[in-house]
C-alpha cells in the first residue's frame, strides 16, 4: 500500500482494508509505506475495535523501517 493515510476511511474501507490483511496473514508480506506517524494510525482509522484488529494483524509478525532525512525526489 503506497501513501497510506492520505484520503479519509469510511467504515467500508476499514473492513477491505481489514479483509486484505486477514487474506494476507500468514501467506505473503505486506508493505505499507506512509507520511502519517504511526501514533496517528488509530485515530486516522477512527474506529478504536477496528484499528486494533488492523494493527494487530500488521504488527505481530513485523519489520519496521522509519527513514529520516530529505526526500530522495528534491533535486540537487
Amino acid at each position: 500500500m503506497d501513501d497510506f493515510g492520505l484520503v479519509s476511511f469510511d467504515n467500508n474501507l476499514r473492513l477491505v482494508l481489514l479483509q486484505i490483511l486477514e487474506d494476507c496473514y500468514g501467506k505473503s508480506s505486506t508493505i505499507i509505506d506512509s507520511q502519517l506517524p504511526i501514533k496517528n494510525w488509530y485515530d486516522y482509522l477512527n474506529d478504536p475495535t477496528l484499528a486494533d484488529t488492523i494493527l494487530n494483524r500488521l504488527t505481530a509478525k513485523h519489520n519496521r523501517f522509519e527513514l529520516k532525512g530529505d526526500s530522495l525526489r528534491k533535486k540537487s
